[in-house]
């Protein structure tokens, strides 16, 4: 079992998760993502769709605005994304606009993920870790969807 500190990508995953709960219990596909820089949040969001009537207020697309307007910069390069499913294209080529420093995905999405359409999409220099608490990621969207169709 992985001990987590204050700083691991665990840790910063589980607060992913808990925006990932909210957005569930809002009745949106519950994503969560967390920006940090410096080992400190700064910006966190989930999916909005349903409630902004917006296509594009995914979980990634809100933090990382929340983030570049924390930061006054365009840029993130000095940030890690937590995101609990992996971005579809729509966020993967905003993060290749932000330079996000990192990405961390919990679970992969296998058919609408960015990798599914191009696995090049992401800035060059960002660093990519996938399947940090993919388990519980995948659960979660999977007890939605079933909640759903009932």
């Amino acid at each position: 079992m992985t001990e987590l500190s204050v700083f691991s990508d665990e840790h910063f995953m589980k607060q992913a998760l808990i925006e990932a709960q909210v957005g569930f219990d809002e009745g949106e596909i519950p994503v969560g993502a967390i920006v940090v820089c410096e080992n400190r949040i700064i910006a966190k969001d989930h999916n909005r769709v349903e409630r902004l009537n917006d296509a594009t207020a995914h979980a990634e697309m809100l933090a990382v605005t929340a983030a570049q307007n924390n930061l006054g910069s365009k840029y993130l390069n000095e940030c890690t994304l937590y995101v609990t499913l992996e971005p579809c294209s729509m966020c993967a080529g905003a993060l290749f606009w932000t330079q996000i420093g990192k990405l961390v995905i919990g679970a992969k999405d296998t058919e609408r993920g960015f990798r599914v359409f191009n696995e090049k999409i992401i800035h060059p220099k960002t660093k990519l870790k996938e399947g940090v608490l993919a388990d519980e990621s995948e659960a979660l969207v999977k007890d939605f969807f079933k909640k759903l169709r009932k």
